[in-house]
């Protein structure tokens, strides 16, 4: 079983040595999604919120370049900056997934990249 890698316009480019995700089988690995407008390359302007909101829209497009959505994802792993933007930051990531919600690890990190708020990755089913 050959790994591919995973690449799209529909998120932000990798600004390390590092792909945007790894299909493996029936599995899709993705890299850690900071909020980065994938047009401007610039993080979002806004709160938590916003931030969140575009984390996500990012996962979806990794996502979708692998032949899967949020509703095959099976495990998430969440970064905040801030545990203190936990509440805000579950209300907007609870809006992009059902009642069959992943597996998910939240922590607080001292630091994300580019001055991030959240940086959220994930593992999904995929064709």
């Amino acid at each position: 079983m050959a790994k591919q890698v995973v690449a799209t316009t529909g998120a932000p480019q990798a600004i390390g040595p590092y792909s945007q995700g790894i299909k493996l089988g029936n599995l899709v690995f993705t890299a850690g999604q900071i909020p980065l407008d994938p047009s401007t390359g610039k993080l979002v302007e806004g709160g938590i919120e916003e931030q969140t909101r575009r984390v996500m829209q990012n996962l979806q497009g990794v996502l979708a370049a692998a032949g899967s959505s949020l509703d095959r994802v099976v495990k998430t792993t969440c970064f905040l900056a801030n545990l203190d933007d936990f509440a805000a930051f579950n209300g907007v990531y609870a809006t992009f997934f059902g009642q069959e919600a992943p597996a998910r690890s939240t922590v607080q990190a001292a630091r994300l990249p580019a001055g991030a708020m959240v940086e959220v990755e994930c593992v999904a089913e995929c064709d």
